[in-house]
């Protein structure tokens, strides 16, 4: 009786978290809304009119000597123009950069957004600890705990890596993966507390998963970088051959080289933890069932995901995969790491179907 109104209970707060996650989303949403608005506001005052930019053009022209041939005479016009254009773009940057991201106002739906971050998060943490509490053993033994984990975790690797970098800006990414996720597993993935499986009784349950977990988040925050840094190449190349640009909030962020190499050291943490998942799931294997590796369908597609992401990471640091390749490898790899826990572990036969379903 304990024991299933504990998990109730936990019921309720994941329920209660969720509630929280949304209105930190449409916070998160409307900070990027507000942030799109000022930068047009700030580019519309920092491009003068045509007319201040044909006789600043001008003036460059007419101090020419009349020596110039026809096409010098071109040149150093195009050249004033380039130079004009130039001085723009740079007014244009210093003032974003000054209004919108070292200025006096602070965005207030930012700063809500990441306390309502906070505090589904430790609703979270608590439906999480209740479900371990009536299961008396860790909480990621079936596909519906091991998604309320894994998206407890990320959601604490995300606010982990605000202590060192603002990433704040990808919070409407995080929140809308997280919401999706979650959503997914209280529709289909849930069941009622049950006692551990025999092959799943042992300590490296506790240590196999939770490193896959903590992978698996890491994963998640390269996925949410990346995919921003394709938003931001595709701004700056807008921006280079001068056609309107879809997305204004993308101004205010850091460049896509800056959100590539981020992303790039996440990974890598991902990737470090992911190796170590492998090696651990290699050594359980031979404890439980004789044999380090079987091409069970799990063993594979885990394989698979350290391949792509340690192709991702070669290829970057040797090969020159910079800029939206290497974005795409890193989207690949966690389409891969999705892949492997909603579909592998649900419809999928073999040693591993632990998914409770």
């Amino acid at each position: 009786m304990v024991t299933e109104t504990l998990a109730q209970l936990s019921t309720v707060f994941i329920y209660a978290a969720m509630g929280i996650y949304a209105a930190a989303f449409i916070a998160f949403a409307l900070d990027l809304s507000r942030r799109g608005a000022r930068a047009t506001a700030v580019e519309a005052a920092a491009v003068p009119s045509a007319v201040a930019r044909r006789t600043e053009v001008a003036q460059p022209a007419r101090s020419t000597t009349a020596t110039i041939t026809a096409e010098g005479s071109g040149g150093a016009n195009g050249r004033a123009g380039t130079s004009t254009l130039g001085r723009i773009s740079a007014k244009i940057s210093n003032r974003v950069e000054d209004d919108l991201l070292y200025g006096s106002e602070s965005s207030t739906s930012i700063r809500w957004a990441f306390v309502l971050t906070i505090i589904g998060f430790a609703l979270h943490l608590v439906a999480t600890v209740l479900r371990g509490i009536a299961a008396d053993r860790v909480p990621w033994a079936n596909m519906w705990e091991f998604s309320m984990t894994g998206t407890l975790v990320i959601v604490g690797v995300f606010l982990a890596v605000n202590l060192k970098w603002d990433i704040k800006y990808l919070g409407t990414f995080v929140m809308g993966l997280v919401l999706v996720l979650q959503g997914i597993a209280l529709l289909r993935y849930y069941v009622p507390v049950v006692p551990l499986q025999p092959a799943l009784q042992s300590y490296w349950l506790v240590i196999h998963i939770i490193v896959a977990v903590l992978g698996t988040a890491f994963f998640a925050l390269g996925f949410a970088l990346s995919g921003l840094q394709l938003l931001q190449v595709r701004r700056e190349r807008q921006v280079a051959e001068s056609q309107p640009q879809q997305f204004k909030f993308l101004a205010t962020l850091p460049t896509s080289t800056a959100l590539e190499n981020l992303a790039y050291r996440v990974n890598i943490v991902g990737f470090i933890a992911w190796t170590f998942t492998l090696i651990a799931g290699a050594i359980w294997a031979e404890k439980a069932w004789g044999r380090y590796w079987g091409w069970d369908t799990k063993e594979v597609w885990t394989f698979i995901i350290w391949v792509i992401y340690a192709g991702y990471i070669h290829a970057r640091a040797t090969r020159g995969w910079r800029g939206s390749r290497s974005a795409w490898l890193a989207i690949i790899g966690f389409a891969a790491v999705l892949f492997n826990f909603g579909i592998v572990n649900v419809f999928f036969k073999g040693l591993h179907a632990y998914s409770g379903l």
